[in-house]
């Protein structure tokens, strides 16, 4: 175990926007391909169902990482409850989650950039963007805590710039049109969509190592990020959909077809048109939201490699840190390998799946350490407590569970895949144990 340790400079603002910043691309793209299944009213029920359970969770979740403040987050929350082996499936989970969001939301960066230039490779693009953030996080936490929170606030500030000039033209009859065509299949089937709204929130816990004071400066982190996103996912949902109706904003042509995960700037365009000053320059400030979500989710994923390779369930060279930086270089470029092996797959929509599988697995184990824990160290120092316990973390536990059933219907062979991932993983983890 490398003696050098992480620095200590994250404050409660740096954390809002990291945790801002790890969920915001959800806003941008990807939630309005649930529309397509559930519609407006299918759509809508999944993500106040998913808002509530990510409402609940944060509060759970804070308690855990205010108690346990280390950079394994969930791993290290289950290692101390429920065991080695549990543990080791929950560090494997979270790794999951973080380590496929981020070569998803390259695939949207390439995409972008192709846009405005159709001569530029959308692989090459996302490439090139992989190796720039991994290096910037192995240069320091401070310095790309810095950048985060410079490119959180002008992403959050883009998307209350697009509130502001749709929403004096969203007509209420736009939001009831075919807005349960689907029935309750479809709002089921809209889950894992809802879910994007708010993934990676959990990353806040994951550089607690790195903050000031984490007993004090997590909650808050972790209560002003949530509360930002559920405003924000609102006011976007309403203003985009409002505009011209869902069909609008997932197709291409506004009727049937080929699918977008550009719902804004095709909201927009039905106001402006697309040769509006306003239309390019949102859309181009709509990069800063890919930019933070993709920053900020290699950064925990960094943490949780890190953690694992630390304790020994990954490679032990992936726990050491940088002496020069005292960041966890091997576990940023172990993970930039697997991104690039992701993105040459060319599957974007079943990465997005395979993070939400890690997720939602991770959520419920953490629920189970956070109950474990308040009956067997009812004297653990926690310096903030889940309120009306053990509403929140049962809520938690019900709504994960509903949701990891329904992404199984949904997406068997992805399931699949996660699945064997899991057990090939812990196989080799007991393998090498013993």
């Amino acid at each position: 175990m490398s003696e050098v340790k992480l620095k200590k400079t994250l404050t409660p603002f740096a954390l809002w926007a990291l945790g801002v910043g790890y969920v915001i691309s959800g806003m941008y793209f990807g939630w309005n391909l649930g529309l397509e299944k559930g519609g407006t009213l299918g759509m809508g029920l999944a993500t106040l169902v998913v808002m509530l359970m990510y409402v609940a969770f944060t509060f759970s979740y804070t308690e855990l990482a205010c108690a346990i403040p280390k950079a394994g987050g969930v791993y290290d929350y289950t290692e101390r409850a429920l065991g080695p082996d549990v543990a080791f499936i929950s560090g494997i989970a979270q790794t999951v989650e973080f380590v496929f969001a981020p070569p998803a939301i390259a695939f949207a960066i390439g995409a972008y950039f192709n846009a405005f230039f159709p001569g530029v490779s959308m692989l090459s693009t996302a490439i090139i963007a992989y190796v720039l953030f991994t290096t910037l996080n192995i240069v320091g936490i401070k310095v790309a805590a810095g950048f985060e929170m410079l490119i959180t606030v002008l992403a959050v500030a883009e998307l209350l710039l697009f509130v502001g000039i749709v929403s004096p033209h969203v007509k209420p009859n736009n939001l009831v049109h075919q807005a349960f065509p689907n029935g309750w299949g479809g709002a089921l089937a809209a889950i894992p969509f809802a879910i994007w709204f708010f993934l990676g929130i959990e990353g806040i816990a994951n550089v607690a190592e790195e903050t000031r004071n984490p007993q004090r400066d997590i909650q808050k982190g972790f209560g002003w990020a949530m509360f930002t996103l559920a405003m924000l996912c609102v006011l976007v949902f309403i203003s985009a959909v409002g505009v011209a109706g869902w069909e609008a904003i997932v197709y291409q042509n506004g009727v049937s077809g080929e699918t977008s995960d550009s719902p804004l700037p095709l909201a927009l365009s039905r106001i402006t048109g697309e040769n509006h000053f306003l239309y390019h320059v949102l859309v181009t400030i709509g990069l800063f939201g890919l930019v933070a979500s993709f920053h900020g989710l290699i950064l925990a994923a960094g943490r949780s490699t890190y953690e694992m390779g630390r304790t020994g369930g990954f490679p032990r060279l992936l726990g050491r840190l940088s002496k020069r930086f005292q960041t966890p270089a091997y576990a940023l470029l172990g993970n930039l390998a697997v991104g690039i092996l992701a993105l040459l797959s060319g599957k974007t929509a079943e990465i997005i799946t395979l993070s939400v599988f890690g997720a939602l697995t991770l959520y419920v184990m953490a629920m189970l350490a956070l109950i474990k824990l308040r009956r067997t160290e009812p004297d653990l120092h926690r310096p903030f407590r889940v309120p009306v316990y053990p509403l929140f973390p049962m809520l938690v536990l019900i709504i994960a569970l509903l949701s990891l059933i329904a992404l199984l219907i949904y997406n068997g062979k992805i399931g699949v895949v996660y699945l064997s991932i899991l057990v090939l993983s812990f196989g080799l983890f007991k393998m090498f144990k013993r």
